[in-house]
């Protein structure tokens, strides 16, 4: 192999390690979370993340669902003695409460549903449709908690974790 094709191919190795080093550790929904968007209305929303862990964040994780999981049960607050189990029942009733909403259309919402509770990100115009918006997911059933991170407005810095570029 020429010395000039030698050196091009050992600087497009080295570009791609690099490229693959920055990226950082690759981000999975290891658990399945619901996640999904209910309105795109505000232009310049900040994006949510998401439920997406590391594989390190994953390890980490998984005592900590597992005992949250089963508290639920123990407790006797639910009748399945896993409380994520619910997770995927709950999302399409949340979704369709949450896009019956008078005023959603305006805002760029999302929700992330973790062992019966409901995280809503995004951005809305007031704080009325905030109210709103978590009565509405407050009201499924089996729904523990609500949990409103939204941002009144686009600008600022959200409380949740952004998509990357």
């Amino acid at each position: 192999m020429p010395s000039r094709l030698r050196r091009g191919a050992s600087v497009a190795l080295l570009a791609i390690a690099c490229a693959a080093a920055s990226a950082g550790p690759e981000k999975k929904n290891w658990f399945d979370d619901p996640f999904f968007q209910v309105s795109s209305g505000a232009r310049g929303c900040p994006v949510p993340e998401g439920p997406l862990y590391t594989a390190e964040e994953r390890r980490s994780q998984m005592h900590a669902r597992l005992e949250r999981g089963t508290s639920c049960w123990l407790e006797g607050r639910c009748k399945d003695s896993n409380a994520f189990r619910y997770d995927i029942a709950i999302a399409p009733q949340v979704q369709a409460a949450l896009s019956a909403v008078p005023g959603v259309r305006s805002a760029s919402v999302w929700a992330v549903v973790q062992r019966r509770w409901v995280y809503l990100q995004g951005c809305v115009p007031s704080r009325t449709l905030a109210r709103r918006l978590e009565k509405a997911a407050r009201a499924v059933p089996d729904v523990e908690l609500v949990v409103d991170d939204l941002m009144i407005g686009t600008r600022g810095k959200p409380s949740y974790p952004v998509a990357g570029p």
